[in-house]
């Protein structure tokens, strides 16, 4: 027997929980296929488990660091075993909202199993056929695996697995220094591991001045980098060694490897629905709508930048793009911020430098604000860090970068003034409180405007006036 849906969403992580909760609120018949778990990586193997792993992690390094700040105590005895648990209870506290009855209450019609399109219409999940007048594909990805020699053979890790490792390893080797591979570094380094870290270029999205704070202060903690790429790598009992493009041989007992993620688009026939799609994900336009135009795509399975509150971004356009065509919006990815979760964290939203010299010449004009003279950060002893503000004329935002203890909450200023035109005598005229991190990014702007000021008509107006009146 046929089910009918007027919608069926194919993936149960965040795009396909926010696309399938938003088209339940507007009172369309809705499905929900999942093959693995609800809640999809960023609840079992990414955000969630990453950030219960990070507050672990620097609990163990405030209680080594805390003889600075007059705190004698003995050295942290790391418990992997608790501290995996500890992980485990956060991503079941955060699962108990997304359960597949939390999610039928709501009105979805949930379906467990893999679907696979045997036509344009309709999908079979095991015996069951389902048809609807539109679908949502938000599949999701899965860590990529590099083709390095030897690593078939080698037992390693991914962001899949190592959130259920019970074991502190006496040296990690961890390949790739994107967000995964540099959070988890910093994380096993505070537990007390020998860590060595491998890639041709440290967060090569970012800044390149992220890149000089963090090797510094990693090398401090006890993460080593090394800027080549792995050529092959070999075990033997219970040592990995890993040899380098540059020549040298690393040797160590735990990989992580995190090379970057691929979407999960195989299994699905998208041939027979008619979707085109290639390596990179599922080929879809400005509006989410792939090369059968009554199918979307959303997330991580649509190529484009990996992030959680991305997907879920996109999980509500194609709802509206899919199902509300005269309110169809364009995805527009130039104000898409994204955070590290380093320490300092990492905080990105607009053009890089090299990309905002690229787009509009010699105009661009850059600004930077250094940590150690802002009075909180100071007091917390998070003065490595910065705020860097790509602009140009008088202070038209074109990109910030910020590198500090509370990075991703800061940047959310930078986003909306972005979005909405704020000019920068706006944002210099609202009122910040102190001592707060807000009030460094108010004192970063003020710096900026002074700059400024001196060169505009408003500058100069007040440079007359005050030489009339006194």
């Amino acid at each position: 027997m046929t089910e009918k849906f007027d919608l069926i969403v194919i993936g149960g992580g965040t795009a396909g929980l926010v696309a399938s909760g938003f088209a339940a609120q507007l009172g369309i018949k809705t499905a929900l296929i999942e093959r693995d778990v609800i809640g999809g990586d960023c609840t079992w193997t990414g955000c969630m488990p990453s950030k219960a792993l990070l507050k672990v992690a620097k609990m163990a390094h405030s209680v080594r660091a805390g003889d600075k700040f007059g705190i004698l105590a003995q050295p942290p005895q790391v418990d992997m075993g608790r501290v995996r648990a500890y992980v485990r209870a956060v991503v079941e506290h955060i699962y108990a909202e997304e359960t597949p009855a939390k999610i039928a209450a709501k009105g979805i019609e949930v379906v467990m199993g893999e679907a696979r399109f045997s036509d344009p219409h309709t999908v079979r999940v095991g015996e069951r056929v389902l048809t609807a007048r539109r679908f949502i594909i938000a599949t999701g990805a899965r860590p990529r695996l590099p083709n390095l020699p030897g690593l078939d053979r080698v037992s390693f890790h991914t962001s899949r697995t190592i959130f259920d490792n019970d074991r502190l390893p006496r040296h990690l080797i961890v390949m790739g220094a994107g967000p995964v591979g540099m959070e988890l570094a910093q994380a096993y380094a505070r537990f007390g591991a020998q860590v060595t870290l491998i890639d041709a270029a440290m967060l090569p999205r970012d800044e390149p001045e992220v890149a000089e704070v963090m090797v510094r202060l990693y090398q401090r903690e006890g993460v080593r980098f090394v800027p080549s790429l792995m050529a092959s790598v070999d075990s033997r009992a219970d040592q990995i060694s890993a040899v380098l493009e540059n020549g040298e041989t690393i040797n160590g007992d735990m990989l992580l490897v995190a090379v970057g993620r691929q979407a999960n688009v195989e299994s699905l026939d998208l041939a027979q629905a008619g979707v085109d799609y290639s390596a990179d994900g599922i080929t879809v336009d400005p509006y989410l709508r792939t090369s059968a135009r009554h199918i979307f795509a959303a997330g991580d399975c649509a190529g484009g930048p990996h992030f959680t509150h991305y997907a879920g971004f996109q999980g509500a356009q194609a709802v509206r793009n899919a199902l509300l065509p005269g309110q169809s919006r364009q995805i527009v990815g130039d104000l898409l911020p994204w955070v590290t979760f380093t320490e300092p964290e990492i905080a990105h939203v607009g053009l890089s430098e090299a990309q905002a010299r690229e787009k509009y010449g010699h105009g661009v004009k850059v600004f930077h604000y250094d940590l150690a003279t802002a009075d909180r950060a100071v007091c917390d002893d998070d003065i490595e860090g910065f705020i860097k503000i790509v602009y140009k004329g008088y202070g038209d935002l074109l990109g910030v970068t910020i590198a500090a203890a509370r990075a991703g909450e800061m940047i959310t200023e930078f986003v909306l003034a972005m979005k909405h035109g704020i000019n920068l005598r706006s944002l210099v005229a609202t009122m910040h409180p102190y001592p707060t991190y807000s009030d460094i990014v108010h004192r970063a702007l003020n710096n900026l405007s002074q700059k400024e000021l001196p060169n505009t008509f408003s500058g100069r107006l007040l440079k007359v006036a005050a030489a009339i009146f006194n």
